[in-house]
């Protein structure tokens, strides 16, 4: 893993979130993105090389709809940074790690997205992530 890449909250009202978080801080956010593929939209804050990532459902079948009604809005995810995904798969299947979308999938962002399951990181949801490469 390179970094910390985001933190991921799930909240139920993206609008309100975003002010909450503008005063925590002290800032407003930078981008808003629909995620159609996870039934989501994104909002983005830089807190200084780290991202914070808030989710709003856009589907009420969406895991983040079923986290939310489950556990109500907060940490969701951690996400790392990783070079190469595929690869970063077979490492942690092979260190006995549960993938739960064995083929990476478009995330928000402009990222690759697979996840780790909590079960095997100590109740952490773990999302590696690798920057989609520009073509010219």
């Amino acid at each position: 893993m390179e970094k910390l890449e985001h933190i991921g909250i799930a909240v139920k009202d993206l609008g309100q979130a975003n002010k909450t978080f503008a005063l925590l801080l002290g800032q407003e956010h930078y981008k808003t993105e629909e995620v159609a593929s996870e039934g989501v939209t994104t909002s983005f804050f830089k807190v200084g090389d780290v991202k914070i990532e808030l989710l709003e459902s856009a589907d009420e079948n969406s895991t983040i709809a079923r986290f939310i009604n489950k556990r109500g809005e907060g940490l969701h995810h951690l996400a790392f940074a990783v070079d190469d995904i595929e690869k970063s798969i077979q490492k942690y299947e092979a260190l006995g790690f549960e993938v739960v979308n064995r083929q990476p999938r478009r995330g928000a962002d402009n990222k690759m997205v697979v996840f780790l399951h909590p079960r095997s990181a100590n109740g952490v949801l773990v999302e590696l992530c690798q920057e989609i490469a520009e073509t010219p």
